[in-house]
């Protein structure tokens, strides 16, 4: 695997953990804050809304692992990451709530009703961000900067 594709890999990895993190954080301070649930309908199950948020962190990871490999065009990174992870979150929660629960049309309408709230719009909203800091490390990483050192680890004749 060549520089590019492993500094990919590993920029998209650490952005994808960041994502989950936010997300999770984000979810739990919209439903202290709303009273509501993330996922409000109680015969959904439990899986759905872990399952979601999981799919919407892969597209992430998979999507960043792809355009970070030329770190240069920024747009191109946000955009599809946000895209994609909204589209998972959706399509992966109206699949859950359809093997739930056994309706197609009800499902589909709880997976949209999900992908437009205050939990599902976070969702790429946040996918956005953590791109753009994940362009940005990776731009960094690309030119050859050097990581960020503690004070005892410089040499003392420098």
């Amino acid at each position: 695997m060549d520089l590019s594709r492993r500094n990919a890999w590993v920029v998209a990895a650490f952005a994808a953990a960041l994502d989950l993190a936010l997300v999770v954080c984000a979810w739990g301070f919209v439903s202290l804050l709303t009273n509501e649930d993330v996922i409000a309908a109680p015969d959904a199950g439990l899986l759905v809304g872990p399952a979601a948020a999981g799919a919407s962190v892969g597209a992430v990871l998979l999507t960043l692992a792809h355009t970070l490999r030329r770190p240069d065009r920024q747009l191109p990174s946000v955009l599809f990451s946000a895209l994609w992870s909204w589209v998972a979150l959706v399509v992966v929660a109206t699949v859950g709530y359809a093997i739930a629960t056994g309706t197609l049309l009800a499902a589909l309408l709880f997976g949209l009703g999900l992908g437009v709230t205050w939990f599902g719009l976070l969702v790429p909203a946040l996918a956005a961000v953590v791109a753009s800091f994940a362009v940005l490390v990776a731009r960094g990483r690309s030119t050859g900067m050097a990581r960020p050192r503690w004070p005892w680890e410089h040499d003392d004749e420098e």
